[in-house]
């Protein structure tokens, strides 16, 4: 029903940036109903919330460690979420996940969201 696929991870150094793509499909409905947001995951640790953004108002939001640093996007036209990264850290080292949410309220938690992509590594050298 929902398929999202993220691209665009990689190795980068510290201060370093990379942009994130997650294309969005949906089939009976469109996305303007949904959150479209991003998490992370390092390893032995909890999927984190890093940024979500209504896809119709394009409203964003983002978690304190992020802010000022990436920047959540969408193209309707090509479906397609995007999280820009900048002045990255090697905290920021974590496999990143796409994800759709149809949540009444501002989702900022990974269980109001029911759709998830397969994930992409992103690893931040010091």
């Amino acid at each position: 029903q929902v398929q999202l696929v993220e691209s665009g991870g990689g190795l980068v150094q510290a201060g370093g940036s990379l942009r994130l793509s997650c294309a969005a499909s949906v089939s009976g409905r469109t996305f303007r109903s949904y959150y479209m947001g991003w998490f992370r995951q390092a390893p032995g640790k909890e999927r984190d919330f890093v940024a979500t953004i209504n896809w119709a108002s394009g409203s964003e939001y983002y978690a304190d460690s992020v802010k000022g640093r990436f920047t959540i996007s969408r193209d309707n036209a090509k479906n397609t979420v995007y999280l820009q990264m900048n002045s990255l850290r090697p905290e920021d080292t974590a496999v990143y996940y796409c994800a759709a949410s149809t949540s009444m309220v501002l989702p900022t938690s990974a269980f109001r969201y029911a759709y998830w992509g397969q994930g992409t590594q992103v690893t931040v050298s010091s």
